[in-house]
């Protein structure tokens, strides 16, 4: 949510965030209805202020035994100048909260400058794709041939964008997310691991920004209830409404969820495969610290994220996204890329974003500056800390061999219960 006296304190600045988010400038009608509201405000309030003056003056003239009816008739219309003023202010906020929950957060000075993909701007690289002595084959070609990946009873029982994982393969997906887990809550990750709720209610989903720009996307119960598209719902949802001490940032929290996605948005688009799942397992990462911290915040995560396809030995490649290729609750984000050799490509493993404190005006969530007085709003950020999925995918295809057997990194060893491989199928 933007601050609308920022706005109008602002206003070119803020046309020049919606400019590198390729929409048109908004701030002289969004202004436009401020002004409108603070003067229904300001006319209610006047309203108000000399009905209680004639008030006392009623009281006056009766207890001298004087008449009041002209005074009495002059309250009774400020009685309609009030309502109607209130109404009005109520009406114009309304609109205003209307326009300004949908728009989204502008990207900071240093983001790209691009419509889409074809703008963001590649960072780094870590690792060499593989040099396979055979041709490389695609995690369902691999899966399928052992029997322990299976789309057709996921679809009998669900349907498309499902799979049900079975054996030592299921075994490996849980592996990993451990893994993963271990990394992030050691004192060199310091997260703290939570369990959270994987259903939330409107205002949680509200908070975060999924709602109402995204309801489409998510699985809504028939009793109020949504299923969480990620676990930095909930997992920034841990402070809403709350006051912070300075001394207790940053706050940092991680969580492995099942996430549940509609995937509206996405006809045609990786229906082979686990790319692309209505359900699936992530571990995310979220942190909560103040305005000047934010941005060294946002690195560190997105250091924590790289460390684990560091570890797994898994070749990625980290990008800065453009304006236009954002999520609207980001103000700035990197995404990092694993690759996949079955694809020829590389493909989104994670995405750390610093959302500034867009969802911290939606949430209330404040802190107690160390120096001065007041409160202010705390900076959100969240990351995947990976794709449990994805990496799966990555394992497979990065550590296949010839004869459809998949080694077992290093890191994951301690996790599999002696077992160093996946056989081949047959074996």
């Amino acid at each position: 949510m933007h601050d609308i006296r920022f706005i109008r304190d602002n206003p070119e600045a803020f046309d020049a965030g919606l400019k590198k988010r390729h929409l048109a400038p908004l701030s002289a009608e969004l202004v436009e209805i401020d002004r409108r509201r603070r003067a229904a405000i300001s006319e209610s309030e006047s309203a108000q202020a000399k009905r209680k003056a004639l008030s006392r003056q009623i009281g006056q003239a009766k207890a001298k035994g004087e008449p009041a009816d002209a005074l009495m008739a002059e309250v009774e219309g400020l009685d309609a100048v009030l309502r109607q003023g209130e109404a009005d202010a109520k009406r114009l906020d309304e609109e205003l909260t209307r326009r300004l929950e949908v728009l989204p957060n502008l990207p900071f000075d240093d983001v790209p400058d691009g419509v889409d993909e074809t703008g963001n701007v590649e960072l780094r690289r870590v690792g060499s794709p593989r040099n396979f002595a055979f041709t490389p084959k695609d995690h369902v070609a691999l899966g399928e041939a052992t029997g322990m990946m299976d789309f057709g009873a996921a679809a009998r029982m669900s349907g498309a964008r499902f799979v049900v994982l079975k054996n030592s393969l299921a075994r490996l997906e849980r592996a990993i997310a451990q893994f993963m887990l271990d990394l992030h809550t050691s004192e060199e990750g310091g997260y703290t691991e939570v369990n959270p709720p994987f259903m939330v209610r409107d205002n949680a989903a509200y908070g975060v920004g999924q709602l109402p720009r995204f309801a489409e996307d998510m699985f809504h119960t028939d009793n109020g209830f949504w299923l969480i598209p990620t676990a930095e719902v909930p997992l920034t949802n841990l402070v809403n409404d709350a006051l912070l001490d300075e001394k207790d940032l940053p706050l940092r929290f991680t969580a492995w969820t099942p996430c549940f996605r509609s995937e509206a948005g996405a006809a045609g688009k990786d229906t082979k495969g686990m790319i692309r799942q209505h359900q699936f397992p992530k571990v995310e990462l979220v942190s909560i610290t103040t305005p000047e911290n934010s941005a060294a915040e946002h690195e560190r995560m997105t250091g924590r994220a790289e460390e684990v396809l560091k570890r797994l030995g898994l070749p990625f490649r980290t990008i800065v996204l453009c304006g236009g290729d954002m999520g609207p609750a980001s103000r700035k984000t990197y995404d990092i890329e694993v690759w996949l050799p079955g694809q020829d490509t590389y493909r989104e493993i994670s995405s750390c974003s610093n959302c500034g404190d867009y969802q911290a005006r939606r949430m209330n969530a404040r802190y107690r500056p160390k120096e001065g007085k007041g409160t202010r709003f705390v900076h959100t950020l969240n990351g995947s800390g990976l794709a449990v999925g994805r990496t799966l995918i990555a394992v497979l295809e990065n550590y296949q061999q010839e004869d459809g057997s998949v080694t077992i990194p290093e890191a994951l060893l301690p996790y599999m219960g002696g077992l160093k491989a996946l056989p081949a199928p047959g074996k």
